[in-house]
């Protein structure tokens, strides 16, 4: 958005938002609505059902988190054990957590509690929460069905019930739980539905438990995003290839590279790790424990590189997020576009990568006219105009967060930068020891978070400066080959050097973010 937009835009306050979470979301470094929240709260601030539509990073879990919290706060319905006043429905527990850090400084502002439910770790903290009283329960279907079916917890209670990437529920095959829940309860509490689709059953879905909803869609569900930049790149064979992810993955900025299978994701993190470059692996057959740790070593930016399969292709919600590189091409157009959808969140820019075979050239076509991405592919190596340009230009991109080139990328709120230390040495010994992962304990976590900040940055002005700063003047003079608009590649000629008018031209509008994928 830009800053004239932001000028005439209404502020939270101009659209009912309590001055209470008015001063929370400037606190969340979030005082300006985006366009969902923009059309959505005024309806549902004034307790209307809502289905809503648009792109993860579109700013949708702000826009049904703030009515949820305004409308308990002002009911004043008081906290009973075992009976929650407010329900969020997630697919996954990645989301369910996301979802959850970012209602927590909301309802705390507001007086209000929060708990996450889901399976693969012990019920007993759940039972607990319930036993105390909770206000507001954020859950995934299963463990949820779970402890209802034990007496833990009733929904009679519940006043505002949030459904989700509701098209993600259905491609698990969610819905039948979906619906169980949902109609345990009230029929006349307010209810807010979140897709991207209405297929696979979601509008029968609708249908059933809306009533009379405002349906309000920000950008087509499956429409590109203007600051996503996208490229496709061909190896020579499967040596090359492997080449090319080690240049990807290498450097400062923020990247997550997402693989087909569980196997290849564990493989990749630990032989990027052994290169020398630290990465953590998330996907279905880590234990809760090790997706929670990994995933906060990757959001705090103690580890810079995430390898995964489609569960994080929905459920990973960093910002700074620079580049997501697709190590084989997914099988269909929606996993791509919601993988994408890691970067270029909530109007930053982001580039994505597509790495493929020349026997996949046909498929990857194919593939990406689904998703409507005009590009051409190109055949490359570790040191081709394209890929020198491309390092380059997400270096460039990282530098003015960081305080210039060379330092490690902005980091989240709460968390370090990046870079390699003697911090990030000990990071890559633990990762080669396991699965990638971080160490555990909450108790020595953030003074060894703290420690291997200290020590990257310093890492990183001696050793890496100079090397980011000349990857940052090759990117000046080298092509960038393709683009969203799907602009041919110009060559420089033999013998020749690349010119700057061959950089792609990035397609300027408002401020979107793409959708997200199926979890394994």
């Amino acid at each position: 958005m830009t800053s004239a937009d932001q000028q005439n835009s209404p502020s939270f306050a101009d659209l009912g938002v309590p001055s209470i979470l008015v001063d929370a979301l400037v606190a969340m470094d979030r005082p300006t609505p985006f366009p969902i929240q923009r059309e959505t709260l005024p309806s549902t601030l004034a307790g209307r059902d809502v289905l809503g539509r648009g792109k993860t990073g579109s700013g949708k879990t702000l826009a049904f988190a703030i009515p949820l919290v305004a409308r308990l706060a002002a009911a004043r319905l008081g906290r009973r054990a075992g009976t929650p006043t407010a329900l969020v429905l997630a697919p996954t527990r990645e989301l369910a957590t996301q979802i959850t850090r970012t209602v927590e400084p909301l309802a705390k502002a507001a007086g209000l509690t929060v708990t996450t439910v889901f399976g693969g770790v012990s019920q007993k903290p759940q039972e607990a929460a319930f036993a105390r009283g909770v206000d507001i329960v954020v859950a995934c279907p299963g463990r949820l069905e779970d402890l209802i079916g034990q007496g833990v917890v009733r929904l009679d209670r519940v006043a505002v019930t949030v459904l989700d990437e509701a098209d993600h529920m259905a491609d698990l095959g969610f819905l039948p739980g979906v619906t169980r829940l949902l109609s345990k309860t009230p029929a006349d509490g307010q209810r807010m539905f979140f897709s991207a689709t209405l297929d696979n059953g979601v509008d029968k879905l609708v249908k059933r438990f809306l009533t009379s909803p405002e349906n309000i869609a920000i950008d087509s569900a499956e429409s590109p995003v203007p600051d996503m930049t996208h490229h496709v790149f061909e190896a020579a064979g499967p040596e090359a290839k492997t080449e090319l992810v080690k240049t990807l993955a290498s450097g400062t900025a923020r990247r997550i590279l997402f693989t087909r299978t569980k196997h290849q994701a564990k493989k990749l993190a630990r032989q990027l790790t052994a290169a020398g470059i630290p990465a953590v692996d998330l996907h279905g057959n880590l234990s809760q424990n090790a997706r929670d740790r990994n995933l906060a070593d990757f959001s705090s930016g103690a580890v810079k590189v995430l390898v995964a399969t489609d569960v994080a292709a929905r459920g990973v919600h960093v910002d700074g997020i620079d580049l997501v590189v697709h190590v084989d091409p997914p099988a269909e157009h929606k996993a791509y576009l919601h993988r994408s959808g890691r970067t270029a969140r909530a109007g930053a820019s982001g580039d994505v990568v597509t790495l493929m075979l020349a026997s996949q050239r046909k498929d990857t076509e194919i593939l990406l006219r689904r998703a409507g991405i005009g590009v051409r592919p190109q055949q490359v190596s570790t040191t081709s105009p394209a890929v020198v340009a491309l390092v380059g230009e997400v270096a460039e991109r990282v530098a003015p967060r960081a305080g210039g080139p060379g330092v490690g990328n902005a980091p989240a709120e709460g968390s370090v930068g990046g870079g390699t230390s003697q911090g990030a040495n000990a990071r890559r010994k633990r990762a080669a020891r396991g699965n990638g992962g971080g160490a555990g304990g909450n108790g020595g976590g953030e003074q060894r978070k703290s420690q291997a900040g200290q020590g990257q940055r310093r890492g990183q002005r001696q050793g890496q400066g100079g090397q980011r700063q000349g990857q940052a003047r090759t990117a000046g003079s080298a092509p960038m080959y393709s683009t969203s608009t799907g602009q041919a590649p110009q060559r420089p000629a033999h013998g020749g050097s690349a010119t700057p008018a061959a950089q792609p031209q990035r397609r300027r509008g408002p401020r979107r973010a793409s959708a997200p994928g199926t979890a394994r």
